[in-house]
């Protein structure tokens, strides 16, 4: 009996939203680019398991995948606490030095009433424990694929920030019994 399992790690469809806001988890997706949803659909694997975070957009694009999701709050996106919902130019305006402080070392720092990177790859790790061996297509964030990628590569919180993950992306990682292996990273569809 293997004990591998092949991660397809999708970011969500882009979000049905002004530009430039820190967006809550009842933000809609934009679900129109069928092409892509179709090219997408087709490279992922038959019978797996189908994972989400709670947020609407996750849902929604699991749907347009043909999948039925179950929900993990693990697999949430960071929580941005008092920030969610604002722009962020007003938080500059608002805040200065204070939100600029914040961006210096983003991984590390909490937002007001939110949680850190760090905090985020903590949690991605308890989802990733729960799941069973076999394939398991997760249907989730930018933040939260970046926090997968922390673990697999055992990078500083910082690095993983690095990492472009683009709307309806895969990312593709197995988690073997003795370590990790990365196939592919931001995979368009």
């Amino acid at each position: 009996m293997s004990i591998e399992t092949n991660l397809w790690l999708i970011r969500h469809a882009p979000v049905d939203g002004p530009k430039g806001v820190i967006h809550g988890p009842d933000a809609p997706a934009v679900l129109g680019n069928q092409a892509a949803l179709a090219a997408l659909k087709a490279r992922l694997p038959q019978g797996a398991l189908a994972v989400c975070s709670p947020a609407r957009r996750t849902r929604e694009t699991a749907a347009a995948l043909g999948l039925a999701a179950a929900q993990n709050a693990a697999f949430r996106e960071q929580d941005f606490g008092a920030w969610t919902g604002r722009r962020h130019n007003d938080l500059v305006a608002e805040l200065g030095e204070a939100y600029q402080a914040f961006w210096r070392s983003p991984a590390s720092n909490r937002p007001p009433g939110g949680e850190s990177f760090v905090d985020q790859i903590a949690r991605a790790e308890q989802g990733l424990a729960s799941l069973p061996a076999g394939d398991a297509v997760l249907v989730v964030h930018s933040g939260t694929i970046r926090a997968v990628l922390a673990l697999a590569l055992e990078l500083q919180a910082d690095s993983a920030l690095r990492f472009v993950i683009d709307p309806l992306s895969l990312t593709r990682i197995d988690r073997l019994a003795k370590g990790w292996r990365v196939i592919a990273v931001n995979q368009q569809p």
